[in-house]
Formats: structure tokens, sequence, C-alpha cells
């Protein structure tokens, strides 16, 4: 009987027991899961606050917690490693802007303009941002170009610092990031300079070609004019010889006449009237032309045109006169039975290439530059005047012409799409 209420007692002592027990461990679980919650927020918080510094690695805190906080850490070095890396990158981009030589201007959305680095505080002499409208006081053109709100091709404005106005060149770049509104980056280079320079170089090799031709032409009129003069003062002087002389003397005033309306002609620029050119068109049509052209008579000529070529804006009947001009130089050039080839294809940076090639000796060297001075020519009975006016044309499209040394015959064209 004692036996029976002993296991009695004992039964119910055993389930309290082991009821305890088990709370108990479900307290310890608890602990741990809110432990490792704990640590979970204090890494997220970190992650948002920007606060990589913290550490969670604790040892001898069992429960895998060890293992836990090395992997928090892990990560946590991993992303200040990035973050270094990054910050490099940027004050390594900042150092960049900050040394660049050209003056570079952020436009924000508003409109306010931050004057970026060193060269454009120092160009425009501050550094605090000012409303667009404000650097109307630099050049109304100046305002206008960095006022633009869509990347162009490159604008050439007068800038007013104080003293002389300055030439510069302003490309306006778009700036998009995801989630901001676009800005823009203005580069503003002073080129005032190497105008000057280039201004200068050209009117020496101009001077210097007029001093060539004009003295040709003096030369022989002086020595004709002495040879009447000493004719009509003898006597006995055949007239005959006079009339040579003074035949040949009004032949050469003539010449230097045409010489000098011919410089008259070229120094008036002549005036775009843009327009939208199918260029496979225009080819085709300089191509008929130069085949029935006196020049073109013996010549064999190839188009190779890219499929599909954009049209480009600009004047038609200029661009078609500095076509068969180039076409007519390299059948003379090659004649009596020149091969011409000619290619149009697009580039990259929204241009057109066109080259004219032929299979004659081609321009030395030395001569590349001077064939496209005004009045210089190789020829015989040449004016000069044909490369010359190509390239005016071309620069008034805002494009670029030049000449490979040969042989073979090479001229090549870049021109713009949008005028």
């Amino acid at each position: 009987m004692t036996a029976v209420l002993v296991a009695w007692w004992r039964a119910p002592t055993a389930a309290l027991l082991c009821a305890g027990a088990t709370v108990a461990a479900g307290a310890a679980v608890w602990r741990l899961i809110d432990q490792g919650n704990a640590e979970l927020a204090r890494f997220v918080a970190a992650l948002e606050r920007g606060d990589l510094s913290q550490s969670f690695a604790r040892p001898r805190r069992g429960a895998n917690f060890d293992d836990l906080g090395a992997a928090y850490d892990r990560a946590m070095s991993r992303l200040r490693d990035e973050r270094a890396a990054t910050l490099g990158k940027v004050r390594f981009a900042e150092a960049l802007v900050d040394g660049a030589p050209v003056a570079l201007l952020l436009v924000e959305q508003d409109g306010s303009v931050h004057f970026t680095n060193k060269a454009a505080r120092r160009l425009f002499g501050r550094d605090r941002p000012c409303p667009a409208d404000a650097l109307v006081r630099y050049g109304r053109d100046f305002a206008d170009a960095v006022a633009r709100t869509a990347p162009a091709p490159t604008r050439l404005a007068h800038l007013a610092l104080g003293g002389l106005p300055q030439r510069v060149a302003i490309d306006v770049t778009l700036l998009e990031a995801p989630g901001s509104a676009p800005r823009r980056i203005v580069a503003c280079k002073v080129i005032q300079a190497e105008l000057d320079g280039a201004e200068l170089a050209a009117q020496v090799d101009l001077v210097r070609v007029l001093t060539h031709e004009i003295m040709n032409s003096l030369t022989p009129v002086t020595s004709l004019a002495q040879l009447v003069a000493a004719a009509m003062a003898d006597d006995g002087a055949d007239l005959a010889d006079a009339r040579l002389a003074a035949a040949a003397l009004a032949r050469r005033a003539g010449e230097l006449e045409r010489f000098v309306g011919s410089y008259r002609q070229f120094s008036e620029a002549p005036v775009i009237a843009a327009e939208a050119v199918d260029l496979v068109e225009l080819l085709d049509e300089v191509a008929r032309l130069f085949r029935a052209s006196a020049a073109g008579g013996g010549a064999t000529l190839a188009l190779t045109v890219t499929p599909a070529l954009p049209a480009l804006r600009g004047d038609r009947g200029l661009l078609s006169q500095v076509l068969l001009n180039l076409l007519k130089n390299a059948g003379e050039a090659a004649a009596p039975a020149a091969s011409i080839t000619v290619t149009a294809t697009p580039t990259e940076d929204g241009q057109v290439r066109l080259v004219v090639q032929d299979d004659g000796p081609g321009i030395p060297l030395s001569l590349v530059h001077d064939v496209f001075l005004p009045f210089f020519t190789t020829k015989a009975r040449g004016t000069g005047i044909g490369l010359s006016f190509a390239r005016q044309v071309v620069l008034l499209h805002g494009g670029q012409i030049g000449a490979r040394p040969g042989p073979p015959g090479h001229v090549e064209l870049l021109l713009p799409l949008a005028l």
C-alpha cells in the first residue's frame, strides 16, 4: 500500500518537472532567437545608416553565434572594401574633372549654373552657382549657347571677360542619371590664341601665293613696257615689234586683271541654303554631269554608297559643285584614262565620309596642305580656286576636307548630317 502511495505522489511531480524543463528549454530557445533577431536588426540598421564600422563577432557565445557574427563581419568588411574602392574612383574622377584644362559648367534642371572645376572658376572669376540669365554679362551669344537644352555640334561664341572679347568653343553634353532630372555639362575652351595663330598663318600663306602670282605677271609686264618704250624711242624701230610687245603687254595685264577678279570673287563667302540632301541622288547626278564633261570623257567612275545612307542638311547646289570639281581634278590628274572611285559611308559620330580616289600620281607630301590655299595650283593653266572653294564650302557646312599624299590621288570629306 505504501508503495502505491509513493508512486501516486511521484507521478505528478515528474510531470511538473518535465513541464518545467520544457518551459526552460523554450525560454532558452526564445532568448537565442531573440538575440539572433537583435543581431540581425543591428546589422540591417547599420547598413541603413551606412555605418560599416560595426563588429558582430563575440567569442565563446556558442549556439552558432560565433559563426553568425563572423559572417556579419565578413559582409561588413567586403562592404567597407567596396566603399573604399568606389570612393577612390569618385575622388579620381573629381580630381580629373577639377584638373581638366577645359572650363566645365554644370547646368541644373532649374537653370542654376555651377562652376565645376578650377578652369571654370579661374576663367569666370567666381565659385558660387548663379542663375543662367546671369551669364548674359559674359555675352549674349555665350549665354544662348549655354542655354541650349540638347547636345549639338561644337559652337563658337564670343566671351566678354572685362578685357578684349575671347572666342570660345562650346560643347553641350546631356547628363542623365536614373531617378534624377537631366542636367547639362557645358565645356568651354578659349581658342582665341589658336584662331589668331591660324588666321595669321593663313594670311601669310595667302600673301605668299598672291605675291608669287602677281610677280609672275608684273615681271613680264615691266619688261614688255620697257621694250615698247625703247622701240618707240628709236625713230627707225620696226613698229611690228612694238605692236607684238604691246599685244603681249595687254595679254599679261588681262591675265592679272582676271586673277584679281577671281580673288575678289573668292573673298565673298557663299551663303548656305540648307535643305535635306539625298546623297545617293546627289552623287548619281554629279556622276552624270562628270561623264558628260571633257575631263570625264575617257574616265571610269565607280560609286560605292552604303545602303540606306541618311540624308544630310546642306546646300545641294554648293555640294554638287564641290563634288564635280573634285571629280574633274581627279580626271585631269589621271588623264587620259582615269579610274576614279567615290565612296560614301556614315560614321559613328553622326557624319558622312566622302572619299574621291583616282589612279593618278596624287599630291606630294610637301603640298598636301598648300593645295587648299586660294590660287595655289600645280597645273599649267590652273586657277587655284577649285580646292580652296571646296574647302570654303565644306567648312561652312561644319565639315572637314583633306588630302593624303599619293599615289594614288585621295581627297576626303567629312560632313555632319545635321547642319
